[in-house]
């Protein structure tokens, strides 16, 4: 599956977001959800489609140093998930939204520090500029989309936060390790393909 048939990619996702319709992850409590958007960026290289991500800066308060969709928090202003995907992934990343097509939506995620996230997910064609915020963004680097959807690439593991076992799962992609919601939806979207064998 090296190139994904984006017509397929298409009538898996959600038209828009869904109310009620969400993934929770392991450790997700009962408490007040803060909302967030990220962007879910699929690079439409004529060799084979590959998702952009970032790692976070060793010294932010939420998330640092990890693997990241670029988004963040829905500030007052936004008109809607989509706006304040794109809006996040301009200001981290500088990816202009002219570059940026919006295919669809996965289910809201959400994660056990706090947030319920909209996964947007777009196509981008080359050729673009991106300019990292220093602030926030410690790297910019692609992985192959065919890499990240084939279920033999997700593992599961498993650490203690906040007095419990909680399960994840990763998917190590050479000296990056994808895991925590960023993974969660990467699965998701693996599972709107029909690539996850029901268990």
């Amino acid at each position: 599956m090296t190139v994904v048939d984006l017509g397929r990619l298409r009538a898996s996702l959600l038209a828009e977001p869904r109310a009620g319709h969400f993934i929770q992850e392991d450790g997700a409590g009962d408490e007040p959800l803060t909302p967030a958007a990220v962007l879910f960026p699929i690079v439409l290289h004529e060799g084979g489609h590959t998702v952009l991500l970032t790692q976070r800066t060793a010294h932010l308060r939420d998330h640092a140093g990890q693997i990241s969709f670029p988004g963040g928090r829905v500030e007052a202003h936004d008109r809607s998930p989509m706006d304040t995907a794109l809006r996040e992934t301009e200001e981290e990343i500088g990816l202009a939204r002219e570059r940026v097509e919006i295919v669809g939506f996965l289910p809201e995620y959400r994660t056990g520090t706090g947030f319920r996230v909209t996964p947007v997910v777009a196509l981008v064609r080359p050729p673009f500029d991106l300019q990292p915020d220093p602030f926030e963004v410690a790297e910019i680097f692609e992985v192959p989309l065919a890499f990240l959807l084939d279920p033999a690439n997700h593992q599961q593991h498993s650490l203690h936060y906040r007095g419990a076992l909680r399960s994840y799962f990763a998917m190590p992609y050479g000296e990056h390790f994808i895991w925590g919601a960023t993974a969660g939806m990467i699965r998701s979207l693996s599972e709107r393909l029909g690539l996850l064998h029901a268990s």
